[in-house]
């Protein structure tokens, strides 16, 4: 199983294309660009908030990819829908967590959205996103947003596990591990194997990772 886990993707999502970004119109043009006067001005029109692109993704999807803060806020004035998932299965809460764009997260979460969807092909949160990249400042704002801390996605793997087995055992991601042990995360749930967070920090030898889990008495 440890072969499988590099074929796993290093980000979770990937935004529009320069082609694609060139080919929006309407709201999605507005919302990628920035472009608040002209997304109240549409919106006053009726135009639709949650129009999607080829790939399902609306306005705020786009606003989220191109870190346009004054846009997210503008949609979420006119009424848009912070929490719809796009057609790979994420969220804009996903969309900024994996781009470790804390403010944009920030925003986002200022304005209600939510951090506890379950999202991805993995049946997976933002938390477990942010964890397997060792986003640990994303993963802080998720966990005090009230993000599952023990969500087990189709892989069998909680954030507390993939914090360890998809990540470098660096200080990010040993930070990361923390704020979930802080936080009171579980340390005992197992992977599809049967084998637990400090079995796994073993098998990879993180030092730092592994006294952790003993302090907080993993098995």
């Amino acid at each position: 199983m440890v072969g499988a886990l590099t074929a796993l993707p290093a980000s979770a999502q990937v935004g529009p294309t320069p082609a694609e970004a060139s080919a929006y119109r309407g709201l999605h043009a507005a919302a990628h660009k920035g472009d608040v006067a002209q997304i109240q001005k549409l919106a006053a029109a009726k135009a639709d908030l949650h129009a999607r692109d080829g790939n399902g993704r609306t306005p705020l999807h786009l606003a989220t990819f191109a870190r346009q803060r004054e846009a997210i806020r503008a949609l979420a004035k006119a009424g848009a829908d912070l929490n719809l998932l796009e057609s790979d299965r994420y969220d804009a809460v996903t969309i900024a967590s994996v781009a470790d764009d804390e403010e944009t997260l920030r925003t986002l979460l200022a304005l209600g959205a939510s951090a506890k969807q379950v999202t991805s092909r993995y049946d997976g949160t933002a938390l477990i996103a942010a964890a397997h990249l060792g986003h640990d400042g994303v993963v802080r704002q998720l966990i005090a947003a009230g993000a599952p801390l023990d969500h087990v996605n189709n892989l069998y793997w909680t954030a507390v596990i993939e914090s360890i087995v998809l990540g470098n055992g660096g200080p990010r991601h040993q930070s990361t591990l923390k704020a979930l042990i802080d936080a009171g995360a579980n340390v005992q749930l197992t992977d599809r194997q049967g084998q637990t967070p400090l079995q796994l920090a073993r098998a990879r030898g993180y030092r730092e990772m592994i006294a952790m889990l003993e302090k907080a008495g993993a098995k």
